[in-house]
């Protein structure tokens, strides 16, 4: 079996200039720099969160820079003893798609989820973003719900 041209691996707190990329590469594909290298946060803070075993960022590397990445967090459960994962944001960079990194990358945190006693990782698309619902829809079962935003 050939081996891909890319890697996929968790970051860790040593990782902030790649979690850094990462964020740069999400912005560059959501078309959202603003949101995503606007205010960059602290060194000390991207280490902390890298540091917990409950936020999941994983980045595809080839040649050593960052050309997808996916983050999740793990959620506790209260009805049940059980967890569920869910992937906030995943992306790859556009020179790079449909070469099986998104679902790589999924693959990935399918192991790290069913390691962490995980009961299902849900995701959420937009109408209109045809490959990722296609993405989805292969991984999947699909769901119809309403998303909300809550000011705090």
């Amino acid at each position: 079996m050939a081996s891909l041209p890319f890697q996929v691996c968790r970051l860790g707190s040593s990782d902030v200039a790649l979690m850094r990329g990462l964020n740069g590469m999400f912005g560059t594909a959501f078309a959202d720099p603003e949101t995503y290298g606007g205010a960059p946060p602290e060194e000390a803070y991207l280490r902390d969160l890298l540091a917990k075993d409950h936020v999941i960022a994983l980045a595809a590397l080839m040649d050593g820079a960052v050309v997808g990445g996916l983050v999740a967090y793990e959620l506790d459960k209260f009805e049940r003893a059980r967890r569920e994962v869910y992937i906030y944001d995943l992306a790859v960079a556009e020179a790079h798609r449909r070469q099986g990194i998104a679902t790589a990358l999924i693959d990935h945190l399918r192991g790290i989820a069913a390691s962490r006693g995980a009961w299902v990782i849900f995701v959420q698309a937009d109408y209109g973003d045809d490959p990722a619902i296609a993405l989805y829809e292969k991984l999947g079962t699909r769901e119809e719900v309403l998303h909300f935003d809550i000011e705090p």
